[in-house]
């Protein structure tokens, strides 16, 4: 398949079970798809952050997932997992399911974003060095592969450490 524009929707209780097979076929342990059903039953979870990009049949193929985070004690949401069915990546689905989660978080009112991933992918949605604005982690990362957004230019993203939600595992 060629990059297309994807169908994209919140995911329902009926995906659930799609969903974690894309997890599990995108990474190589079934750790992030063990957060994914973690993080559905935490507090960090917020109802329509959760996007599944689809065939035209409806059929999920990519997810992207933004929970509850704090920088400081600011509250923002952290970008993860991004994920997409190895047939299907490099086609679009996942970067239509990053922006579709992106857009519901503003429809949402939401503004800080961090995403921990490769440097060459996320700067397409905006999203730049993290340590640029004062934001750092409490473990070990490369400098550029910690990165945030602001969704509105009017609200400066918060500084301090990034406090990762319960099932993240992270101090």
């Amino acid at each position: 398949m060629t990059v297309r524009d994807w169908p994209t929707r919140v995911e329902t209780a009926t995906d659930i079970p799609a969903v974690r097979e894309i997890v599990l076929a995108a990474f190589d342990t079934p750790e992030e798809a063990d957060l994914v059903d973690a993080l559905r039953a935490d507090s960090a979870w917020i109802e329509g952050l959760s996007i599944v990009s689809t065939l035209p049949d409806g059929t999920p193929v990519g997810h992207a997932l933004l929970t509850r985070c704090h920088i400081g004690a600011a509250p923002a949401l952290c970008l993860a997992p991004c994920s997409v069915l190895p047939e299907y990546q490099r086609t679009g689905a996942g970067s239509a399911a990053i922006r579709a989660a992106l857009d519901a978080a503003a429809k949402l009112g939401e503004h800080a974003i961090v995403v921990l991933g490769h440097p060459e992918y996320y700067p397409r949605f905006g999203f730049d060095r993290a340590s640029e604005h004062g934001i750092s982690v409490s473990f070990e990362v490369p400098d550029e592969a910690l990165m945030a957004l602001t969704l509105d230019a009017d609200r400066p993203l918060p500084s301090g450490k990034v406090r990762y939600a319960a099932p993240f595992g992270i101090d």
